[in-house]
């Protein structure tokens, strides 16, 4: 068994320990927009929009916007960073409380199969600054405090080429990918250690390198300092579009 077929099992694995802690569990939809521009042959740009609400497209639960600055070391390696602010929705209050984030990543592509398989390693540090919301004397919602907090992000996502269609232009793909959550140091918003996980296993197409179409099962566990954990059983729906405007100055 190669490196790259541990790393699958070991995927699975973790899943699967997920399945046996004690959960609530619930359904939500995920919906997002990634765009990657490359303005130079060393430089880019991140933008990210992303949209979390119930199964029923009834209740918003949260809303991430994201921007940054990457850097292209080489043809597999790139390093960015930016500034996140999410907006997200505390049942209790019924109102929404406010994340402002600083992140910083590294991520290494690298094909195999002939290269017509992808694994990515993204590991990502996160600077958060997360508004902790309360009910004051008068029943107005206010900011208490602002906590800070350390964490450590590590993605692994594989893609497996399926088939070509339209003259070998487009190309079908089937999507495995877990990302792991970790805090770091002592703080007040999650107190744990892990935080949280992410697997996700789905479908996409690419359209001539430029666009990526994605749905897939979602499986989102929570693993908070207080109170149950909680899994949330998501369909994830995704639009990537990559943009490299160095070809339109040759």
């Amino acid at each position: 068994m190669n490196l790259k077929h541990k790393i699958v099992v070991v995927l699975f694995f973790m899943f699967s320990v997920t399945f046996a802690q004690k959960t609530i569990q619930g359904q939500a939809i995920w919906v997002a927009y990634t765009g990657q521009y490359k303005l130079t042959n060393k430089f880019g740009a991140h933008l990210e929009v992303q949209w979390r609400g119930d199964a029923n497209f009834e209740q918003n639960r949260q809303n991430l916007f994201r921007i940054g600055g990457m850097y292209y070391l080489n043809n597999q390696i790139t390093i960015s960073a930016g500034y996140g602010l999410i907006k997200t929705f505390k049942p209790s209050l019924t109102d929404f409380f406010t994340e402002n984030r600083a992140w910083e990543q590294i991520q290494y592509n690298h094909n195999w199969s002939e290269n017509k398989n992808v694994m990515s390693h993204r590991f990502r540090l996160e600077q958060r600054f997360v508004d902790n919301i309360v009910l004051n004397s008068d029943d107005e919602v206010v900011v208490e405090a602002t906590n800070y907090q350390n964490r450590l992000r590590y993605l692994n996502r594989n893609l497996f080429h399926l088939f070509k269609f339209n003259d070998d232009r487009n190309k079908a793909y089937a999507i495995l990918q877990d990302e792991f959550f970790f805090n770091l140091g002592d703080n007040k918003v999650n107190a744990n250690f892990f935080d949280q996980n992410r697997f996700l296993l789905g479908f996409g197409i690419n359209y001539e390198n430029t666009i990526r179409l994605e749905v897939g099962y979602l499986n989102h566990l929570v693993t908070p300092s207080t109170g149950n954990n909680t899994m949330n059983h998501n369909v994830s729906m995704s639009i990537t579009h990559n943009l490299d405007y160095t070809n339109s100055k040759k």
